[in-house]
């Protein structure tokens, strides 16, 4: 089934973990094997191969690079114009991958339509490009405000204000506190290019004030539910809630200490956790058992966003095993047009909408 997978850091793993996505999920694994910088040497599995084995064609794919001050203990820049500067980096290695044909840039309704036609013509994928839905994880390089319309000219149609820790727009996963004028601004820029708000990783308070001053699209690119684990990095049924009366469309991330209470980085694994594929359904279960229907949900699965299979469902080897889940769905009672909107049509249906303006 063609799927669509809403959250891949790609740039980052090309740029900062050194990683030749042309390459197999296999070659790229005996490349590292040694290695120890990452915790997740030699286990990735996401590679342009592997997207195109899972019939994966549409992705958004982010740019990402962190401002810290001196005292904060996150990885991350010393200041904004650097931060800005990492994320050019990553777009420009975008662009590199767009020149050999591996990745196609879709940011309006005519190049949507006109991938979807593409990745769906009964051919082989073997060397159809991967379309990308560029998005800034954080916006902690936006220098200024006026850097967004610089960003949505060359492509830019997703932010999400903030990541981990406190931002310079937003606070984060971890933190807490409003977004204040800065934040506020952001949205107003972000409304008026329609560009798409991404909630994930926005703190409770931030989280509340973006819902009361943003009135553009918003969706959460890769998100779990706190009732079933619970941490600030999730969603309340609340929140849930909120964005549903938003049309808003939740993407189930993978990352193992998301999907199962009481993993421990580091020591836990995915075998002794009972973390399958079939827990993050449970997390997507709950979500449309709140809205009552299937609307709101997809595939957001953060795959190699710095883990790999150390920290991820032990029945997932490669990204190309997101295809098992139409079959988990089905066991549990999901329809075939459940399905498909899971796995596709509800990113398509928000796309479509919300672009149409």
């Amino acid at each position: 089934m063609f799927t669509i997978d809403a959250h891949l850091d790609l740039s980052m793993n090309a740029m900062e973990w050194n990683r030749d996505l042309r390459l197999s999920v296999a070659e790229i694994r005996e490349r590292e094997k040694g290695m120890s910088d990452k915790p997740d040497r030699a286990k990735g599995t996401v590679t342009f191969p592997a997207l195109r084995a899972g019939n994966i064609g549409l992705v958004v794919a982010t740019q990402i690079a962190r401002f810290v001050k001196p005292d904060c203990t996150l990885p991350g820049w010393a200041s904004p114009e650097q931060a800005w500067a990492q994320t050019q980096g990553q777009v420009a290695w975008y662009k590199s991958m767009e020149e050999c044909g591996e990745m196609v840039q879709i940011n309006n309704l005519e190049s949507l339509e006109k991938h979807l036609l593409l990745w769906n013509d009964g051919t082989p994928n073997d060397n159809k490009a991967i379309g990308y839905i560029l998005s800034l994880e954080g916006a902690d390089s936006l220098v200024t405000i006026n850097h967004v319309e610089k960003a949505y000219q060359y492509g830019l149609r997703a932010i999400g204000p903030a990541h981990y820790g406190t931002g310079r727009y937003a606070q984060g996963t971890d933190a807490t506190g409003f977004m204040g004028k800065a934040g506020q601004d952001l949205l107003k820029e972000m409304e008026r290019l329609n560009i798409i708000l991404d909630a994930t990783h926005l703190c409770d308070d931030s989280f509340w004030e973006a819902m009361d001053h943003f009135n553009g699209a918003v969706w959460a690119s890769h998100n779990l539910c706190r009732s079933l684990v619970n941490h600030n990095r999730q969603f309340s049924d609340e929140q849930i809630k909120e964005l549903i009366s938003r049309d808003a469309v939740i993407g189930g991330a993978l990352d193992a200490w998301m999907m199962v209470p009481n993993w421990v980085r580091g020591k836990s694994t995915p075998k002794e956790m009972n973390c399958n594929l079939a827990v993050m359904v449970d997390h997507l279960d709950h979500i449309c058992q709140l809205a009552g229907n299937t609307l709101h949900v997809g595939i957001g699965s953060d795959l190699d966003g710095a883990f790999g299979t150390e920290q991820g469902p032990y029945d997932l080897d490669t990204i190309a095993d997101l295809q098992t889940i139409p079959s988990i769905l089905e066991k549990r009672g999901y329809t075939q047009a459940d399905i498909e909107n899971i796995m596709h049509g509800n990113w398509l249906r928000f796309l479509r909408k919300n672009w149409a303006k």
